[in-house]
């Protein structure tokens, strides 16, 4: 499927503005995204239910509930990719996006350029793949089309960013991949919050998949899946 934006329905969600009218005008004019710009969490609940949206913009500061509220249940109801965007560049916040499902933080001060390209390779990495693959190892089962996972046959629950993550481990069983290449292959672009992010979310794959010896740490190198 191509990233091209053209017709594209992309949910912006921003309070501000001169913000909300910065972006939406860059996204519409230089990528042809069909924008739609809401003020509050709530609309924009209701509204992802009544357009074909292939990705949002979620300000976390809204008037209502705010961001973290509205990407909960935004998943809740839709794997659409994520973009949340914060004045606050504290990493607490970046791992508690991350961990309700959302695909990429942009901090503000912002350029729209930067912005869109943070949309491109979200893009690149949801769309330009196999989506009738499925991945295993061990007693785990990864499917790409209906994004389910089972370990030992019982389906568990993982966020958009730990099924990207196991799905990074299961393309590559044995292999270490150090918290740079994870960052790349799983977020796409260098996460300025650093690498941190990367153990958050491997701890908690671990947990879920209920083996911590699955991942194993790799002293001094990253991380690796044993391979069965």
């Amino acid at each position: 499927m191509s990233t091209a934006a053209t017709g594209s329905v992309l949910l912006l969600v921003e309070d501000d503005d001169s913000i909300g009218r910065l972006v939406k005008s860059y996204l519409e004019q230089q990528d042809g995204w069909q924008v739609l710009w809401l003020r509050s969490g709530e609309e924009a609940v209701a509204e992802l239910r009544r357009h074909p949206v292939r990705l949002v913009v979620l300000d976390i500061g809204l008037p209502g509930i705010d961001g973290f509220e509205v990407c909960r249940q935004m998943r809740a109801q839709s794997k659409v990719p994520i973009v949340m965007l914060t004045a606050r560049d504290e990493e607490p916040d970046r791992v508690a996006g991350f961990e309700l499902g959302a695909d990429d933080y942009v901090s503000k001060p912002f350029s729209p350029r930067e912005l869109a390209a943070r949309i491109k390779a979200i893009l690149r990495r949801v769309e330009h793949r196999n989506d009738d693959e499925v991945l295993a190892a061990h007693d785990i089962v990864l499917r790409r089309d209906s994004r389910d996972v089972t370990v030992a046959g019982a389906m568990i629950e993982l966020t958009g960013k730990e099924f990207d993550l196991l799905a990074c481990f299961l393309e590559h069983p044995g292999i270490v991949l150090s918290r740079e290449k994870l960052l790349d292959l799983v977020w796409g672009m260098t996460y300025p919050g650093g690498t941190r992010t990367v153990d958050v979310h491997i701890a908690q794959l671990r947990r879920k998949l209920g083996d911590p010896d699955t991942i194993r740490t790799v002293r001094g190198a990253g991380y690796k899946l044993l391979a069965a």
